[in-house]
């Protein structure tokens, strides 16, 4: 059973939005017994199509992807699921490197794909 305490972010490039979109369906059930946010395009989406309660940030580039590192600072994730598209060039790469280096830093379980997410999921 999924523990309703658990903070999960929900990220996703714009390549990767729909497989997001499609694996949270998929896993509606699970994820709309934690507490969750997602940067801003993203929470969106998300909230349009499965209607998941989802805290909204900013979008990633607007300041989304530093939200989110702050929150991993203190203390206030137990989970990042990041769906990245490895062959698209990125103007914030350095702010996905941040979060990718804080999640590991806090040691925060962090999945860049469908498979790890799904890992995840079933380990909280």
């Amino acid at each position: 059973m999924v523990d309703m305490s658990k903070r999960v972010a929900l990220v996703a490039h714009d390549g990767k939005k729909e497989a997001m979109a499609s694996w949270a369906y998929r896993r509606k059930r699970q994820l709309e017994q934690l507490s969750l946010c997602a940067t801003g395009t993203t929470g969106s989406l998300l909230n349009d199509r499965l209607d998941l309660d989802i805290k909204r940030l900013k979008s990633g580039p607007q300041g989304g992807d530093a939200q989110l590192g702050a929150m991993i600072a203190n203390g206030e994730l137990d989970a990042l699921i990041f769906f990245i598209d490895p062959l698209a060039s990125l103007p914030h790469d350095v702010d996905v490197k941040s979060l990718v280096r804080l999640a590991t830093l806090y040691d925060i379980p962090l999945a860049l794909n469908q498979a790890s997410a799904e890992a995840i999921l079933s380990s909280l």
